[in-house]
């Protein structure tokens, strides 16, 4: 990630009511393997950093006593909000460097498609101090906006065009990518694992969570897929949007389209 690049409150904004429709769930198989390799048993706390609009949080919270779900986007919030219902989850308006923000400790902490936008080493070092002493911290990563194609015959329908997709947002954006105020022509942070173990965590533990279905997508769901992601936010064309939609859909067509759901990979550190 571009050193120079710093986090702003426009980063996700404009994105969260495109991921109910363009972002793959995450399976009921993620729960089944977090509840085994955890030894949940309904009690103790969930806390989800970055949790969006809620997608993982509302999966996981019926394990636990308690969840709650943080993010600074307030859109996100009233998506998680919305689609939680009578679920007993609280919701709080926080970046993840607010934490420990007075709640308390947990079970589980896990951040999902979340880390690399946070200052990983302050995060890491403010998040053990919440962990219960058996606790973990959980970090999930998928990717739910696309999937990967698909051969068997039985699937007529095409993948999306993601390559052409990719430089249609390039010709309106730039070549760089975009994230909020600033771009990241190095992509996002890595090195997950060195800062977990300056920080003083124990691991990982490794799990794979496979995943083999085939969903069908309509070019309103890809359209929502593209408008879900930070680099494609719609406030980044300014008052080029209409024309970039309606350059979108020429470019996708009638659809449908076929996509194979992608594993999901988890990493589990110990305090």
């Amino acid at each position: 990630m571009d050193r120079d690049w710093e986090w702003d409150p426009t980063l996700f904004a404009g994105t969260a009511a495109h991921y109910a429709v363009g972002r793959m769930a995450y399976p009921p198989a993620l729960a089944d393997a977090l509840r085994d390799a955890l030894s949940l048993d309904g009690t103790g706390r969930l806390l989800d950093v970055g949790c969006g609009p809620g997608s993982l949080t509302l999966l996981l919270a019926p394990l636990y006593a308690a969840a709650v779900g943080v993010d600074p986007d307030p859109d996100m919030l009233v998506e998680a909000r919305r689609a939680a219902g009578a679920l007993p989850v609280q919701w709080r308006r926080l970046r993840a460097e607010e934490l420990p923000a007075d709640l308390g400790r947990f079970r589980t902490v896990v951040f999902a498609q979340s880390f690399h936008w946070m200052d990983q080493p302050l995060v890491a070092e403010r998040v053990r101090a919440m962990l219960d002493a058996d606790g973990a911290w959980v970090h999930v990563s998928a990717t739910t906006h696309r999937g990967v194609g698909v051969d068997d015959a039985t699937h007529p329908h095409p993948q999306p065009p993601w390559e052409h997709i990719d430089q249609l947002v390039q010709d309106y954006l730039g070549p760089v990518r975009r994230a909020g105020r600033g771009t990241l022509p190095d992509g996002t942070r890595g090195g997950e694992d060195d800062v977990m173990r300056a920080a003083g965590y124990r691991g990982p533990q490794r799990l794979v969570v496979p995943r083999g279905e085939v969903l069908e997508r309509t070019t309103d769901d890809v359209v929502a897929a593209v408008l879900s992601l930070s680099s494609s936010a719609a406030h980044l064309f300014a008052d080029r949007f209409d024309d970039f939609v309606h350059d979108l859909r020429l470019l996708l067509g009638a659809g449908p389209f076929s996509e194979r759901a992608r594993d999901v990979a988890v990493a589990i550190w110990r305090p």
